[in-house]
């Protein structure tokens, strides 16, 4: 059974309540990661402890659990004269902008006469999401 330290390898399709997928690994390598590690949304962790190789389950994720509710400090306003002018800024397209340490997508939201408004919040805040999950395998941790 799936424990903390494992390293598992699992087969996932993520959805929306609404019935839309937003990601799968199907057609690819399962998913593999070490549980307890931090390297996939917590609620996600949680649903695989305990399962056994060939197991499948279902397990819904809250919001909180996942990529948490939006934060307004993540929507600000940006000068459109900082944009190069080959960059198409339109409601509902992105843009990459470097942080300073790695590079964030965000999200026009607004357009107006001298700026743009972005949103840097992850695009699943506010989800709660769901998984279907098959566990292919477990490699026991030290």
């Amino acid at each position: 059974m799936v424990k903390a330290g494992d390293t598992i390898k699992v087969h996932y399709k993520g959805t929306l309540n609404d019935g839309s997928q937003f990601d799968s690994s199907e057609g690819r390598e399962p998913l593999e990661f070490e549980v307890g590690s931090g390297m996939v949304i917590k609620g996600f962790e949680d649903g695989v402890v305990g399962m056994k190789e060939g197991d499948k389950k279902s397990v819904n994720i809250p919001a909180k659990e996942a990529y948490g509710e939006p934060n307004a400090e993540m929507i600000f306003d940006f000068e459109k004269a900082q944009i190069p002018s080959e960059i198409p800024i339109e409601v509902g397209g992105t843009l990459t902008m470097n942080n300073g340490q790695q590079n964030v997508p965000v999200k026009i939201i607004a357009v107006e006469e001298t700026n743009i408004k972005l949103d840097a919040n992850h695009p699943l805040a506010g989800q709660d999401l769901n998984f279907d999950l098959e566990l292919v395998s477990i490699q026991p941790g030290a």
